[in-house]
């Protein structure tokens, strides 16, 4: 029987079991075999119960992989197809679709019953798809809005990080921030979404790219992608590395990539008056940052959120599938290594201890 690594309990390890008998797919879903999916740092708060996720669930919230079958009505997809799963759906019915906010889409945030029941264990517990996606399992039950055809010779590894940081960093930069030719920008943070947002930057035509972190290997790597100056904020004061880059004034873009809340006020200070913020990340559920009103109010500082890149798939994939097959946008050095499903726990270690930049789990492994 195909397999999944379910959390039975916060802050215990996942357990891999192989007696896991998916539901049928019911009208307007369909069952995907899973090619490859990340270990990303949000299932690290979603593991200690952060996120507030109903056990026994299986995580992961992106991936990529094969159409095994189709439930009724679905007639966009066959079995045989390679699709993206990318973490956000589009169902194209809701208020939020219908204002041009898909990132936003109801069916995903708006579950008073929470996520879609799955699969179930060989004793007899139900299991959570959490996030609509549980890529961290052989086999996944998925709405039709949360799947892409995908028709690059990429491989796995590459279209299963669309949905976990590529298309947040490369849409913060290009559609949230929309920065300009000969702009300047900071990315707080070199995790692989950062590092995505320091290519992007680049492939935009920023002057400056200004990187702060406070791993070494993390900012060495940022300046291999693009970065043209890198920090360390135990070194240096970020704020006036980048005030002396700027003529005193600021940076024109911060893009916010760690998580932390002193990361979202790190980024309002390092930026210009008129400047413009992009935050992606959270500390965990109920967090709240401190920012200088100021600098917000009187100084018309623009503060933007950023889930899933704003991005629209149907427009978004193609764009960002070329970049990656005329190697302007690299992918390699960003996936840190590769994983069997057995050996999720190591990759959850390796994300949480920042040894990754990337871990990818391979399901059928």
């Amino acid at each position: 029987m195909p397999r999944a690594a379910v959390l039975y309990e916060y802050d215990t390890p996942f357990v891999v079991r192989e007696d896991i008998e998916w539901f049928a797919p019911t009208a307007g879903r369909l069952i995907v075999r899973a090619g490859a999916t990340p270990f990303c740092s949000t299932d690290i708060l979603s593991q200690h119960g952060v996120n507030g996720k109903q056990l026994p669930t299986i995580l992961g919230h992106a991936s990529v992989g094969i159409v095994e079958e189709v439930g009724e009505g679905v007639t966009e997809f066959s079995v045989g197809q390679r699709v993206i799963v990318p973490s956000t759906p589009e169902c194209g019915r809701c208020y939020y679709c219908s204002i041009g906010r898909p990132d936003q889409c109801s069916e995903l945030f708006d579950r008073p019953d929470g996520f879609p029941k799955v699969a179930m264990d060989g004793d007899g517990n139900v299991l959570e798809g959490a996030g609509n996606v549980a890529g961290y399992a052989e086999l996944m039950n998925l709405s039709e809005h949360q799947v892409w055809r995908y028709d690059s010779e990429l491989p796995d590894e590459v279209p299963a990080m669309y949905g976990c940081g590529l298309l947040t960093g490369f849409g913060a930069v290009f559609t949230t921030a929309q920065v300009g030719v000969g702009e300047s920008v900071v990315v707080v943070g070199a995790g692989h979404l950062g590092l995505w947002a320091t290519q992007a930057a680049r492939i935009a035509g920023a002057s400056s790219i200004v990187v702060v972190e406070p791993l070494a290997h993390r900012r060495e790597l940022a300046g291999r992608l693009g970065a043209t100056h890198v920090v360390d904020p135990a070194a240096e004061d970020p704020i006036s590395v980048v005030k002396a880059l700027t003529a005193g004034r600021g940076a024109d873009h911060a893009i916010e990539a760690a998580g932390p809340v002193d990361a979202a006020a790190l980024a309002v200070d390092v930026t210009r008056r008129a400047g413009t913020i992009v935050l992606t990340g959270y500390a965990g559920t109920g967090s709240r940052a401190s920012l200088d009103q100021l600098a917000i109010g009187a100084q018309s500082r623009r503060i933007l959120g950023c889930q899933n890149g704003n991005v629209r798939m149907g427009r978004d994939i193609p764009r960002v599938t070329e970049l990656l097959e005329r190697g302007e946008l690299l992918w390699e050095p960003i996936v840190t290594r590769r994983y069997a499903l057995g050996e999720i726990n190591e990759a959850r270690a390796n994300c949480e201890s920042r040894t990754d930049t990337c871990g990818i789990i391979l399901p059928q492994r």
